[in-house]
């Protein structure tokens, strides 16, 4: 699948057109507002950026995890939220706009967080030999983050009306594009696709839980409200797992990095769906003695 033309054109972009998408999603508002909700924006964005990657960290030291499936995992990790984590909060009763701050604020950041924790994961595992983020892949992991969501800004800021006709549609091209790319990993590696499962199948599915578990324990812990909890664990819980899977095919050349991102992005579904609704069925049980009074 490396050598295809599909994955080193057509996924870089796909990769830009639902960049571009989540951009026609997101004004220069959204950024402001992080200075009206600042302590629920920090708890996030740390969650995200600095102690999930510890989390992956520790998963992949305690289920001994090969050296490139391990650097996918960290690569997992350092993906940002995205739409379907918009989407997921929207389900599930959560505070969507705090969901598109932190996306609008996390795609900007992750832009230079991802090469960062992915080139520490490439050093500590050693495999440096077998792939590498140097200066000209950093750039180019930037330009398919920033600049497709740059013009997607502009664009929504010039006509309101086609950012709201296309945002369905790009939807929907990143839930197939996910689908198809997810598949084409897993299948590249199919002689050794259950060893892989057997790996990161737990890593990954733990990986999930806590994430979704921390972002909404810590927004409560923090009495922040019951809206944004949600938001908070969907957002830090569901990974942009096109991103990880664009940069592990097409910049890192790697279907093996790509294995976590590709099993993250099934079960990701599953334990997201059956986390929403386990919050949700909380809270109405909790509002039902108040209601029926």
């Amino acid at each position: 699948m490396n050598d295809s033309a599909f994955v080193a054109i057509g996924l870089p972009i796909a990769l830009g057109i639902i960049m571009f998408g989540l951009g026609l999603s997101l004004t220069v508002a959204d950024f402001r507002r992080v200075a009206r909700n600042p302590k629920a924006i920090a708890f996030a964005l740390t969650l995200q950026i600095v102690i999930l990657p510890w989390v992956a960290f520790g998963l992949v030291k305690i289920f001994s995890v090969d050296s490139l499936l391990a650097v996918g995992v960290m690569l997992l990790a350092a993906s940002p939220g995205g739409t379907t984590a918009n989407l997921f909060s929207h389900l599930f009763r959560g505070d969507v706009a705090f969901n598109v701050t932190l996306t609008a604020i996390n795609s900007v950041l992750a832009a230079f967080t991802i090469p960062l924790i992915t080139n520490l994961a490439i050093r500590y595992f050693d495999t440096e030999g077998d792939l590498g983020l140097q200066t000209g892949k950093v750039v180019q992991v930037i330009a398919l983050v920033l600049v497709p969501v740059g013009i997607g800004m502009l664009v929504r800021h010039r006509s309101t009306e086609f950012a709201a006709q296309t945002d369905r549609p790009v939807r929907v091209f990143s839930i197939i594009i996910l689908v198809v790319v997810s598949l084409g990993a897993l299948l590249g590696e199919r002689e050794n696709l259950a060893d892989y499962l057997q790996q990161v199948g737990w890593v990954t599915g733990f990986f999930c839980l806590v994430s979704l578990s921390f972002g909404y324990g810590g927004a409560r812990l923090l009495r922040l409200s019951a809206s944004q909890a949600v938001a908070s664990a969907m957002e830090v819980g569901i990974h942009n797992t096109t991103v990880a899977l664009t940069i592990s095919l097409s910049v890192l050349d790697s279907n093996q990095v790509a294995i976590p991102s590709a099993v993250y992005s099934v079960i990701m579904y599953v334990l997201a769906t059956a986390f929403g609704f386990a919050i949700t069925r909380g809270r109405l049980r909790s509002h039902g003695p108040s209601a029926a009074a």
